[in-house]
């Protein structure tokens, strides 16, 4: 092994340590909730149809609610996306004339024309407006909410909890908590895109009304093979279930004719692999934060989501960063990532997920818009060991031995 990786992971042992001890206190959540709804092999079986008293799907979507601290859930394959999750809860949340305030800065890349599009069915085609809060230094800025939240009068305030395509800090669920608080006080319905946060912490923020998120990140372990998530209160889920199927059958209906024994696997699985994910991105920032390059978590932050931002002011180098990403995946490791106009982004994205479920970021896997200052974000990783050897390929490709 690099020496550079050997002294790093000397430095991070406590670290790692506290790392261990979230995951092992969220497992036993997980497990306490698992044994409470009495899973058994009958869960797992597929369905068809309509699927009418399927109890695959309404027992994962207590259980969700259960290990998130929810009153009630919608936890379906037939959500595509993390974005499409959110576009479902935002479209069930808001109605014509309504504001929605996003209160963590401009929101991810994908979310830009759900809510600003022009012809293709926006919020903003059906007379929703959204005001947007800027970051101070990185993070929220409660002043300026509060102002904005006199000024406007938002029917529903959204939170992305995680970086996204920023060189800041994933929020805490007490920064979260904080914000939600303050809303809440002047009416307003909170909405959390929990994406990449899930099982970082002890607890989720489960105060919120709303928390959203992906199965094929953080909650699906790596073992759930699609799907998304819905978490919230029982008034916010009834709005939100009618925009997911139609306003008469909300989430009674639905069937699935795979095998739900992955997503339920993948929920047990989650909190172990979400701390695998956690150490490899404290690895990969120590390293290059030693090499001289700016990072994001230093060891010493609260890590609040399972991303490493590493900032390389060079278009090239990012590109290679990428390229070796790819080149150490367990699968398409032959393919070199070149990048590309992806739907939903504003700029040319470059992807690297060789991952056994397409496009799966839990798994170890690389991303970033070509804009400079070329900041990669690397994320996931099954197994630490997967994350030390992908670290060493990308020394090797610096020239350090």
């Amino acid at each position: 092994m690099n020496k550079l990786i050997e002294q790093a992971m000397t430095s991070l042992a406590d670290v790692f340590k506290r790392v261990d001890g979230i995951a092992l206190d969220n497992q036993k959540k997980v497990l306490d909730a698992f044994i409470k709804h009495r899973i058994a092999l009958r869960h797992f079986a597929p369905t068809s149809g309509y699927g009418y008293d399927d109890v695959g799907r309404d027992t994962l979507n207590r259980l969700f609610a259960d290990v998130f601290g929810t009153e009630d859930a919608i936890v379906s394959p037939l959500i595509a996306s993390g974005t499409h999750a959110l576009t479902i809860a935002l479209f069930g949340l808001l109605r014509p004339n309504q504001i929605l305030l996003c209160a963590t800065g401009r929101p991810y890349d994908t979310l830009n024309d759900v809510i600003f599009g022009d012809g293709i069915g926006s919020l903003k085609d059906f007379n929703i407006g959204c005001e947007i809060v800027p970051l101070s230094n990185g993070l929220p800025d409660l002043e300026a909410i509060k102002a904005k939240i006199q000024q406007v009068k938002p029917s529903v305030v959204a939170l992305q909890r995680s970086r996204g395509y920023d060189m800041r800090p994933a929020l805490s669920v007490n920064q979260i908590r904080e914000i939600t608080e303050l809303a809440k006080s002047y009416g307003c319905t909170v909405m959390v895109d929990n994406c990449y946060g899930e099982f970082t912490e002890t607890a989720e923020p489960s105060f919120a009304d709303v928390l959203v998120g992906s199965l094929i990140k953080n909650p699906g372990g790596g073992i759930a093979p699609t799907g998304g998530y819905i978490c919230g209160t029982a008034n916010a889920i009834r709005q939100i279930e009618g925009r997911f199927t139609s306003p008469s059958i909300g989430k009674e209906v639905g069937s699935y004719a795979g095998d739900y024994r992955m997503f339920y696997q993948g929920l047990f699985m989650a909190p172990h692999v979400t701390a695998q994910s956690i150490k490899t991105a404290l690895l990969f920032s120590e390293v290059f934060s030693r090499l001289g390059y700016q990072t994001l978590p230093k060891p010493t932050d609260s890590v609040d989501d399972i991303i490493c931002s590493v900032n390389f002011n060079d278009e090239q180098k990012l590109i290679d960063f990428c390229k070796t990403i790819q080149s150490v995946s367990p699968v398409d490791s032959f393919a070199s990532p070149e990048p590309w106009d992806m739907p939903g982004y504003n700029d040319k994205v470059i992807m690297a997920a060789g991952a056994f479920v397409q496009g799966s970021s839990i798994e170890l896997s690389c991303d970033a818009p070509i804009r400079p200052p070329y900041t990669a974000y690397f994320q996931g990783g099954l197994t630490f060991e997967h994350g030390i050897l992908a670290l060493d390929a990308c020394l090797k490709a610096l020239g350090i031995n």
